[in-house]
């Protein structure tokens, strides 16, 4: 059984593009988004994932991620529900914490989210000083959730 256990935050301001390691387009679509059961379809460059998470439990949920030809998940993400998320995934290492950054697209542009997972819900969050606001227990920034609500709605 494999258990994600992250924390969101909003962003202060620009200081981690410097720190950028690396970064991925990433499209994603929900063949189930309700928030009990999400079943997600992912590409990645030339890469597919197929992601099964189950319902939110504080900062830690279910999850089974599997690999998936890309064909297969060029085919599915189009039987997934509409808008597709679209963003860039930004690696920023900070210390001996690895953040990833997403900044949005499409009908959620100008939304920049930082996730960082962590080992247990009690693991301590050394907080670099552009993280702002943190929004891991609103659903509104789920990411199933802005894909039926993005930002610009």
């Amino acid at each position: 059984m494999d258990k994600e256990i992250e924390r969101k935050y909003l962003l202060k301001n620009d200081d981690w593009k410097p720190l950028v390691e690396k970064s991925y387009i990433i499209q994603q679509g929900y063949l189930n988004s309700d928030p009990n059961r999400t079943v997600r379809i992912r590409i990645l460059d030339d890469k597919g994932i197929l992601t099964i998470k189950g319902k939110n439990e504080g900062i830690s949920r279910l999850e089974f991620e599997y690999d998936i030809p890309y064909d297969d998940a060029k085919e599915l993400i189009e039987l997934c529900e509409k808008p597709f998320i679209k963003k860039t995934r930004h690696i920023v290492n900070q210390g001996s914490q690895i953040w990833e950054v997403d900044e949005f697209e499409g009908e959620n542009k100008g939304l920049i989210i930082a996730e960082i997972e962590l080992e247990s819900e009690n693991t301590k969050v050394n907080l670099p000083s552009w993280i702002g606001k943190e929004v891991s227990h609103d659903p509104r920034y789920y990411n199933s959730s802005l894909s039926k609500h993005p930002i610009s709605q």
